[in-house]
């Protein structure tokens, strides 16, 4: 059984281990734990004739029942810590050099995406615009800049496993790999409003030849509208 969405970066296997990891480790001391605490309850219950006895735990024998466990719970808490630190510095830490670069701009309640036109570069003439509509390419790295025009958002792409604050005042640079084609959800996951429901999107992942008919598309779009004028 998959509960995981699809999994479409280079780094979103990374995410699922972490999650896997912790969740199996937490999952066995809960388990061990109850199935003792109950069975404590049961072995000693009050029984006729038989008097309390008060343990103070100053025993060498009653001390290992505390110790011993502690000792493997901070094995488990170190492996953790050990993976997600080589994790965090994977996603987070490392900004491999970018193919693409995009802006993504959260307010309230929308996304606006940034591309950059057929000379790749960002705040030029030939940019293009959208709103809840985010194109990339497959296999491309691209680094995005995340700016908010007004409170806290959450630039959230479940199938990435990517999740960053966007943050009024600052550009905050990331980046993503995606891995295969298809459309997604993007969401808002930081409580931002009375509309942060509503605050969705979609990222198109294409290849090559979709990327470039989707910006002839947009260009043609731009064009229309300025000889409208």
């Amino acid at each position: 059984m998959n509960i995981f969405p699809v999994s479409a970066s280079t780094f979103s296997g990374d995410i699922d281990g972490l999650f896997w990891l912790v969740t199996t480790l937490v999952g066995f001391w809960f388990i061990l734990s109850e199935l003792l605490l109950f069975y404590l309850i049961f072995r000693f219950r009050r029984k006729k004739g038989v008097k309390a006895q008060y343990i103070a735990g100053e025993s060498r024998k009653e001390m290992a029942w505390i110790f011993v466990p502690l000792f493997f719970v901070i094995l488990c808490d170190i492996s953790i810590d050990l993976r997600t630190h080589s994790v965090w510095q994977k996603i987070k830490e490392t900004l491999p050099q970018a193919t693409e670069k995009v802006r993504v701009i959260g307010q309230q309640w929308t996304w606006v995406f940034v591309h950059p036109g057929p000379d790749g570069v960002l705040d030029t003439s030939d940019d293009i615009e959208t709103v809840n509509e985010l194109h990339v390419k497959v296999n491309t790295t691209t680094h995005y800049e995340l700016q908010s025009r007004d409170v806290l958002h959450n630039f959230s792409v479940p199938v990435f496993r990517l999740k960053q604050d966007a943050i009024p005042g600052r550009a905050i640079t990331g980046w993503f790999e995606a891995t295969q084609t298809g459309e997604y959800d993007i969401q808002c996951a930081e409580m931002c409003g009375i509309g942060h429901g509503l605050m969705g999107a979609r990222i198109f992942i294409d290849t090559q030849e979709q990327y470039e008919t989707w910006m002839a598309q947009e260009i043609q779009k731009q064009q229309n509208y300025v000889a409208s004028k």
